[in-house]
Formats: structure tokens, sequence, C-alpha cells
């Protein structure tokens, strides 16, 4: 039989800073995919700082590149997100181009990025989605090395 141990009194986790410190970039949004929260690891992938990006609608924030007339990364993450709302299930997408506007500490412009995003719901107490959580993996190298590969290989260098 198990012996049964004695609980150990502790005080509740720090969730915001367990999840500022969280190694995957993601940010949490509201239904109306307002910023409601972001992590450190988010904020550096995107070159972005907490106090910038949180209280500001997402598209806002992160707009199509308008030098890439085929930018489509708003549309396809608002079907995901939509379809989050939807069916109030996890939805992976496919990697998907989303530029990212360079600050002006930086430069000028947008930064080609390539990403792995996932959106997940969390469902409040009436059983809606009260927070989306969007998850990114930055696969820019991966995905570069892939096309450089392949335009060296068709061309036959």
């Amino acid at each position: 039989m198990i012996e049964q141990f004695p609980r150990h009194a502790f005080a509740p986790p720090n969730f915001q800073a367990i999840f500022e410190l969280v190694p995957k970039p993601c940010l949490i949004l509201d239904a109306a995919f307002t910023i409601v929260a972001v992590n450190d690891a988010y904020c550096a992938v995107t070159m972005t700082t907490r106090k910038a990006i949180v209280g500001h609608a997402f598209f806002e924030v992160f707009p199509d590149n308008p030098g890439e007339i085929l930018a489509d990364g708003v549309s396809n993450l608002r079907a995901s997100l939509l379809r989050v709302l939807k069916t109030r299930a996890s939805d992976k997408m496919p990697t998907q181009r989303y530029d990212i506007e360079k600050p002006p500490s930086v430069g000028m412009g947008f930064d080609i990025r390539y990403w792995d995003p996932i959106n997940i719901p969390v469902l409040g107490d009436d059983g809606y989605v009260k927070w989306i959580i969007h998850s990114v993996e930055d696969v820019t190298e991966i995905t570069s090395l892939g096309k450089s590969h392949a335009a060296h290989s068709h061309h036959g260098l």
C-alpha cells in the first residue's frame, strides 16, 4: 500500500511570470483578436516589445507587407482564428509567409519570415472561446535553405 505523504503548503504559481519566460514564442488574444499577453520569446522573434503591442489589435500590430502584392498572411491567419472561434478546437496552420515590420532601430521595411503557427482556444465558463493562444515557430532559415537548395538544383548549380 502506498504511504500517504503530508501535503506541503505552497503559494500558487505566478502564471504570468511563467508564461513570459516560456521559450516557445506565443501570445494570447481575446475573441476580438486584441493582444492581451505576450511572452519574451514572441517579442524577441518579432522584434517588438510587450509595452508596444499589448492592448492593440493583432492585425494593426502585424499587418501584411504592403510591398508584397501576393501577401496573404493576414487573411490566412484571420481565417484560422475564425475557425478556432467557430469550432472551439485548435487549428494548426501550414507554414506561412508572414513578413514582420522592422523597428526603426533595425532599419525600415519588412523582414521576410516563414512561420509554423498553431492557434489554441481557451474556453470560458460558458463554453465559448475566451482567449486564443497563438504560438509560432520561426522556420525562416529552414524554409529559405530549402528554397535555395531547390533553386540551385533546378538551375544545375
